[in-house]
């Protein structure tokens, strides 16, 4: 039966990537090595590495602007600490929607002074906060675009001469914005990109170099920069798989088209939720997530049968957040708009049957 993978992350990919990389792993480039197995420093495998950090900076819109694509390893946790290690010389602003803002700020603490500009905390980070304004004076301004465990997302930035940080590890390549408005993108592969293991960082180059510490070599972007994310021995496969999804995502026609996919798809979901009586959204209306749906049964009652009508449609990976509970809906890229449907049939199948 086929399986509609809702999962929050690592999460769905492709069909032809799956079945690319699968032939990958038995042989490469008609090499007849493996993928697994390969040498990160031969020339097909450098090529990969070349065509992944080209593509990010292509698919975004930052080609010959000034910017820089590495992937790196340690996930977007690593990010936490590499952004504030090589950008926070006296004070940072940080913006706080959800658990990852609070990680990345714990880690900024460790560098310099802090200022938490607004939060939603108050709520348990069931909105975007509006209105805030942002020091002068700060190195730099981070936030995080898209919170995955309570389903928000920033629908409009700030407008700041500060330069910006952005945490995109749940929304890159999946909507419109101009990237050029951010100093510094990052984004662990697992949601919209590839498997557990790389994580894509875009870098406006002059932004480096102005701190006073010293910063170790695996810390440093600039160290990894000058060897073209090869510094150390790259996560090869899941570079690899990056470099398909990215290669998927322009022959789809880039992220303009598949944005409108992914507003046909959250636009169904959402309706059904507000439609059906048995079913409520968490968050705040303005501010929900294309990307992760958050919602509840508003009849406790009649979750072990939600849940067993879900298991029988080959739903995956609907259960919330153990911080929020309640149900959550990821519905990344790659997620065909026919699985949004399958939910929302049983979703009125339930109300029938209630």
């Amino acid at each position: 039966m086929k399986k509609h993978n809702f999962s929050a992350g690592p999460c769905i990919l492709p069909q032809e990537v799956f079945q690319k990389a699968s032939e990958a792993v038995l042989n490469f480039n008609n090499d007849h090595l493996s993928i697994l197995e390969i040498s990160h420093r031969s020339k097909p495998f450098v090529a990969v590495m070349e065509k992944a950090r080209s593509l990010a900076l292509e698919l975004l819109g930052l080609e010959g602007k000034g910017y820089k694509a590495l992937f790196l390893q340690g996930g977007a946790s690593t990010q936490f600490l590499m952004t504030a290690y090589n950008l926070l010389e006296n004070k940072a602003a940080y913006l706080n929607t959800g658990t990852w803002s609070v990680k990345a700020i714990k880690e900024a603490k460790l560098f310099g002074d802090l200022v938490e500009v607004a939060s939603s905390k108050d709520k348990n980070f069931t909105y975007i906060p509006k209105e805030y304004s942002i020091p002068a004076d700060a190195d730099y301004f981070h936030c995080t675009s898209n919170n995955t465990i309570f389903g928000t997302q920033i629908k409009h930035f700030p407008e700041t001469e500060v330069p910006m940080v952005c945490d995109m590890s749940s929304d890159i390549f999946s909507r419109q914005l101009d990237f050029s408005k951010f100093d510094l993108i990052y984004a662990g592969a697992q949601k919209n990109m590839g498997p557990a293991g790389t994580t894509l960082v875009v870098i406006k180059e002059d932004i480096l170099g102005k701190v006073s510490r010293t910063i170790p070599s695996m810390l440093d972007y600039k160290v990894h920069l000058g060897k073209d994310s090869m510094f150390n021995t790259p996560a090869v496969f899941p570079v690899y798989v990056s470099m398909l999804t990215l290669e998927w995502l322009k022959d789809f026609g880039g992220i303009a088209a598949i944005e409108k996919i992914n507003e046909q798809k959250s636009a169904l979901l959402y309706n059904e939720i507000d439609r059906n009586p048995l079913f409520k959204g968490i968050v705040a209306t303005e501010d929900r997530s294309h990307m992760n749906a958050t919602f509840t049964l508003t009849n406790d009652t009649l979750s072990e049968t939600f849940d067993a009508m879900c298991k029988e449609a080959g739903i995956n990976g609907l259960n919330g957040h153990r911080s929020v509970g309640g149900y959550r809906a990821s519905m990344y890229n790659a997620l065909p708009l026919e699985s949004v449907q399958v939910l929302v049939d049983v979703m009125q199948a339930l109300e029938h049957k209630a």
